[in-house]
């Protein structure tokens, strides 16, 4: 049997053989562990029907090689294109999926049938429950004053009244130091508060100063404020004027060419105008379109009666005239009946 570090030896007759320590297999729960699951994504599995090595396909047709080394650079462009693609799809349906919302506090989701008919599961996880009694909770005690050992040894000495040195003697050099020290700092006091009193007069006076400048500054910008103001005021009020100057001869020769213009062709206008029939005489005009066209019409009327009345007439004598003929035609009729 091999070694587990050594999975491959090889036999007395030359051939290489395979062998592992035996190990025996994971149980497969029915409902997953998230952790677990993720754990079985970044496992690799050792299947060669995955292993981009193994070459599919008729094993008689010959293996053809690309004719150059390198790959194909628009290839290149367009796989990455194709994965740059997948990924931004990818990417959009997990932003707009529709996702569960996490449980509130004190609550963990369930899974439940969504189907249309309820089916009973009858396969349950097996599961145990365990129980376990622990000693009730002592309080702490108090935590202790850290106290830290003793290093050394202890040596005492007795000092007599008199024996080190005498106070009045040796406390007047001492006194005379701290007097002097004080007043010296006295006086240090008293001329750093007139220096400061000084620098406060100074500063007042510089500060007086810095005001009234400014205030001159201000006067000043003022005064420049509107003398610039006055200046633009100025200038625009003379480029108005120029430019109502300039409309102005515009209009005065543009009236006077159109008065030079208009000499000649006003007459020749009117004159245009009166041939065509659009200037006329009220008068002639009503007699015109309204007496003439009423008096010809009443005139053809007259005429249209006289010539019916003429027709009639003409057709009585020729209707007496024959009437007449007949009867002297036939002399009998009239000594039977004499016209009366």
């Amino acid at each position: 049997m091999a070694s587990p570090l050594q999975p491959y030896n090889q036999a007395p007759n030359g051939a290489y053989v395979f062998s592992s320590r035996p190990r025996p297999a994971p149980t497969r729960l029915k409902y997953k562990n998230p952790a677990v699951i993720q754990n079985e994504e970044s496992y690799v599995y050792g299947n060669i029907m995955y292993d981009r090595r193994v070459v599919r396909g008729n094993t008689y047709a010959p293996h053809t090689l690309p004719l150059r080394s390198q790959p194909d650079p628009a290839e290149l462009q367009k796989q990455q294109e194709a994965r740059r693609r997948a990924l931004a799809r990818k990417r959009a349906k997990e932003q707009f999926r529709l996702l569960t919302p996490e449980a509130v506090e004190g609550r963990k989701h369930t899974d439940v049938q969504t189907e249309l008919y309820l089916e009973e599961l009858s396969d349950h996880p097996e599961d145990a429950s365990v129980g376990c009694q622990t000693d009730a909770f002592l309080d702490k005690p108090a935590t202790p004053l850290f106290i830290p050992a003793k290093s050394g040894k202890d040596v005492a000495t007795q000092i007599e009244e008199g024996e080190l040195f005498h106070f009045d003697t040796e406390v007047q050099p001492v006194l005379e130091v701290l007097i002097g020290k004080t007043m010296e700092q006295a006086l240090l006091e008293v001329l750093e508060e007139e220096e400061l009193a000084s620098l406060r007069a100074q500063q007042r006076a510089f500060q007086e100063l810095r005001n009234a400048e400014i205030v001159e500054v201000q006067r000043l910008e003022e005064q420049e404020r509107r003398h610039r103001e006055e200046k633009i005021r100025r200038l625009k009020q003379q480029r108005e004027v120029l430019e109502n100057e300039r409309v102005i001869a515009e209009k005065i020769a543009a009236r006077v060419f159109a008065q030079q213009y208009l000499a000649d062709l006003l007459p020749s206008v009117y004159n245009t105008l009166r041939d065509q029939g659009y200037f006329y005489d009220p008068v002639q005009r009503d007699i015109e379109t309204g007496f003439l066209p009423w008096l010809m019409a009443e005139v053809d009327s007259a005429l249209e009666k006289r010539e019916i009345v003429l027709t009639m007439l003409d057709t009585l004598i020729y209707d007496v005239a024959n009437s007449r003929q007949e009867t002297w035609k036939d002399p009998l009729p009239l000594l039977v009946t004499p016209e009366i």
